[in-house]
């Protein structure tokens, strides 16, 4: 089940990062739901390693095929299927580390938990699988088009730069304007030439990307155990390197008094806003009708081009070579990850808010 998200829009993920390929089976689609191809490559190439300078240098065209699901460019209603084919794999760089634990990887405990593991990039707990959420992605965002929800996300801090304008105020159409995925060119400038610093000094660095998910309906959500927030936390937590989430006000709103957090409640013309959005578009669990933003915190990517100690299988003190092909930093290129994931989240919740309409006509 580790490798399902979601309730109505479903979807299962595959693949290895030195397999056959990557990919994603998605049940639950609606069918007639137009799948622009053009649009759904658009999202992957976003992803794609070897972009610039400061992303990994792995060549991959990451050009995807249907195999199930669509017919005459539309969905059918059956399980989508999704492969994205692997063409530039070295998994040669690996053998050096076959028995070895690299330091903050999953290569020990993938080892406890299975008594096996692929070590050639790392297998399945590889971020190369993340293509196949992005595929995924591509389809929620064009079933959400038709609701008028929409998922936005960029780079808002690097290291110790951080972007302190809100999302309010920053004109988010300039976020691929530049290799680092910043609205603010200053910033994004200052961003790129820290990220290309650390690549020479064969370090990583991490960073926040923030996200924003506008049109969205007062109603999606569940209380509870199925709170469309604790959904977006579950997604977010899923991609690798994510070590934080919050969403509204966060960490942030503990250091203010209820009577500056309080979300007042407005009437705007027929519908019911709020003067203030710390409550981050979602309350009790159930989407409010305002804006929802959150932030997601990365680590520094745990492979570096610097030897390190560590141990192999047997107990053995040993040292871990540095070397292959891997981001110096991770945000540039997770910012299509996370709107993808947002994206999938909110197609499912919407989903599940018409089926429960459908129901309540009927009974």
């Amino acid at each position: 089940m580790s490798n399902i998200l979601g309730t109505i829009f479903k979807i299962t993920s595959f693949g290895e990062s030195h397999g056959m390929g990557v990919g994603v089976t998605i049940d639950g689609c609606p069918a007639g739901v137009v799948l622009d191809e053009s649009f759904i490559q658009y999202e992957l190439d976003r992803r794609r390693p070897g972009q610039s300078r400061i992303t990994t240098q792995r060549r991959e065209s990451d050009s995807f095929e249907f195999f199930s699901g669509v017919f005459e460019g539309k969905s059918t209603g059956a399980p989508i299927t999704m492969l994205i084919r692997n063409s530039d794999q070295r998994s040669k760089d690996y053998n050096h580390i076959k028995d070895i634990y690299r330091p903050s990887h999953a290569d020990f405990t993938y080892q406890e938990k299975y008594g096996i593991r692929d070590y050639r990039g790392g297998g399945r707990s590889s971020a190369r699988i993340t293509a196949g959420w992005v595929a995924a992605g591509g389809i929620a965002k064009l079933l959400l088009k038709h609701s008028g929800i929409e998922c936005k996300a960029y780079v808002s801090q690097v290291g110790e730069l951080k972007l302190e304008t809100p999302y309010t105020a920053l004109d988010l159409s300039k976020t691929e304007n530049n290799d680092v995925r910043c609205p603010d060119e200053g910033m994004a400038k200052k961003m790129y030439d820290y990220i290309n610093s650390i690549r020479k000094e064969r370090d990583t660095v991490g960073g926040v990307i923030n996200g924003i998910i506008t049109g969205v309906p007062a109603g999606l959500g569940e209380p509870l155990f199925s709170k469309l927030h604790a959904a977006l936390g579950r997604a977010m937590l899923s991609i690798n390197a994510v070590k934080g989430f919050e969403y509204g006000s966060g960490f942030s709103g503990v250091s203010m008094r209820g009577s500056d957090h309080n979300d007042i409640f407005e009437r705007e013309d027929d519908d019911v806003k709020t003067l203030t959005n710390h409550s981050g578009g979602i309350q009790g669990g159930i989407s409010n009708g305002q804006d929802i933003y959150f932030s997601v915190a990365f680590k520094p990517v745990a492979t570096i081009m610097q030897d390190q100690k560590s141990v192999d299988k047997a107990g053995n003190e040993v040292t871990v070579i540095g070397k292959g092909r891997h981001d110096p930093c991770v945000v540039p290129r997770a910012v299509p990850i996370v709107e993808a994931m947002a994206a999938i989240v909110m197609a499912d919740f919407s989903l599940l808010a018409q089926t429960s309409k459908l129901r309540d006509l009927r009974s």
